[in-house]
């Protein structure tokens, strides 16, 4: 049996950790490398670290974050924002990183996915998908869920699963910092949609949602932010409970 990843998601704006509701409301959620020590240290299977608020100079400063990061801990970490070329990745790889995580730059290049694969594989490509219902459909938004588009969930999925992505990172913007349930409905169907590994995220409130997403949703992880950050629920409790759920985990 396949075991299913825990992943604390932590959002950086200034060299600080931020959390908000519904991409908006933003309040500090502390230092990111502490943090990620910590999260190691307790059980996380991986870490994502996203620069909510990318430009170039912040580049260099998440760069650096990385290298930090990479010092501190022993289990894999993505990186993601504002990346939209080789060299960006380049970079964060060198300098510690293990894979990175496109999102507005793939849907406004997507053959950018495919040069970032023949360059350092599969493995290395996350492609972050953030959505909420519009009229009932799933559409696909853009810079931080700032920017709608007409693009439907379901097809951007298959299209980046065709370009060799390694795996899909899904934002339900409808459930981001809700603590009400991961959008599993709209997970299984990604699940169906695509052979490619999928990693929950939004809503994450309590040890039942994340049984859920797997159960329900046919996640292959799960990602969460505040309920880690302000300790509201403790990563061995979570995983020892899915544990006895019958849902496989890598137990510290």
């Amino acid at each position: 049996m396949i075991t299913k990843r825990i992943i604390p998601c932590l959002d950086i704006k200034n060299g600080r950790t931020v959390k908000g509701v519904n991409f908006v409301a933003l309040r500090d959620a502390g230092d990111p490398v502490e943090l990620a020590a910590l999260y190691a240290k307790t059980g996380a299977d991986e870490l994502v670290f996203l620069d909510i608020s990318a430009t170039e100079e912040r580049r260099k400063t998440l760069a650096d974050l990385v290298l930090r990061v990479a010092e501190k801990v022993n289990i894999p970490f993505t990186v993601g924002g504002g990346i939209s070329s080789i060299e960006d990745v380049a970079i964060l790889l060198q300098n510690g990183a293990d894979k990175v995580s496109i999102n507005s730059s793939a849907v406004k290049r997507p053959v950018l996915i495919n040069e970032l694969v023949a360059k350092f594989g599969s493995q290395c490509i996350t492609v972050a998908i953030d959505a909420k219902q519009i009229d009932g459909q799933w559409k696909v938004h853009l810079v931080g869920g700032k920017v709608a588009t007409d693009l439907d969930l379901f097809d951007w999925a298959k299209e980046v699963e065709e370009r060799g992505a390694g795996e899909i990172l899904f934002t339900s913007m409808d459930h981001d910092g809700t603590k009400n349930g991961f959008a599993n409905k709209a997970l299984a169907q990604l699940t169906r949609t695509v052979n490619i590994p999928i990693i929950a995220s939004g809503g994450a409130g309590n040890i039942t949602h994340f049984a859920d997403t797997f159960k329900e949703g046919n996640a292959d992880a799960a990602l969460a932010a505040s309920v880690f950050h302000f300790k509201e629920i403790e990563i061995p409790v979570l995983k020892n409970e899915l544990q006895k759920q019958g849902i496989a985990m890598r137990l510290v």
